[in-house]
């Protein structure tokens, strides 16, 4: 069962293939997202991104309007030793910051050498957690919508445990994303927009 992610501009063209490949297509909503049924048995589930549900009629054209991002949203990925923030007015970026932190590697040493770098090693992961923490604080501050998250769990829920964070709501998608820097934040907020469809093939 394919799952893809589709940018909001390319709905209409993604639909007209589906259609194309498997058949006339009936769209109806369902369970808050647009559905697709060909007459040769294919289906699709298509969900809006930022976790929001869809409660409009069954056209393409409203699901787009539907898609546009929110006036005010975030975007949060932390990593060991890296980190990115994100304020975002629609699909405009309003402010950021990207952050560096070393930290060190792991070591194959052992005994009390090992013991040390891994104190060592989650100090220095700790202090890029609060710088990181000390950011979202300034940049997310009275966030009224959504904020997406990425990179390391354990990493991100150091950083939102920040009691100045506490209010944020949190939506999917996870966004699954290497050391940030400012390409790693621009396909981020490219992805956190993308619509994400559940294909289920009459073939299988």
């Amino acid at each position: 069962m394919p799952n893809v992610a589709v940018p909001v501009a390319r709905i209409q063209r993604w639909v007209d293939n589906f259609a194309g490949r498997h058949g006339d297509t009936l769209l109806s909503v369902d369970s808050g997202a647009l559905t697709g049924a060909a007459e040769d048995g294919s289906s699709f589930i298509a969900t809006l991104p930022f976790e929001k549900t869809y409660v409009g009629p069954a056209e393409v054209e409203a699901f787009i309007a539907a898609s546009s991002p929110p006036r005010d949203w975030g975007l949060l990925l932390v990593r060991k030793g890296g980190f990115a923030i994100a304020r975002m007015s629609g699909g405009d970026v309003t402010d950021h910051k990207i952050g560096r932190r070393h930290v060190q590697g792991k070591t194959k040493a052992g005994g009390w050498s090992q013991q040390r770098f891994a104190r060592r090693r989650a100090n220095q992961a700790s202090a890029a957690y609060e710088a990181a923490a000390e950011h979202a604080a300034r940049i997310l501050e009275g966030l009224a919508g959504p904020l997406v998250t990425g990179g390391d769990h354990s990493g991100v829920d150091d950083v939102l445990g920040d009691r100045r964070l506490s209010a944020l709501t949190v939506t999917g998608p996870w966004l699954a994303v290497p050391d940030p820097n400012r390409a790693v934040l621009d396909q981020a907020i490219e992805d956190a927009q993308k619509v994400h469809i559940e294909v289920l093939n009459a073939d299988g």
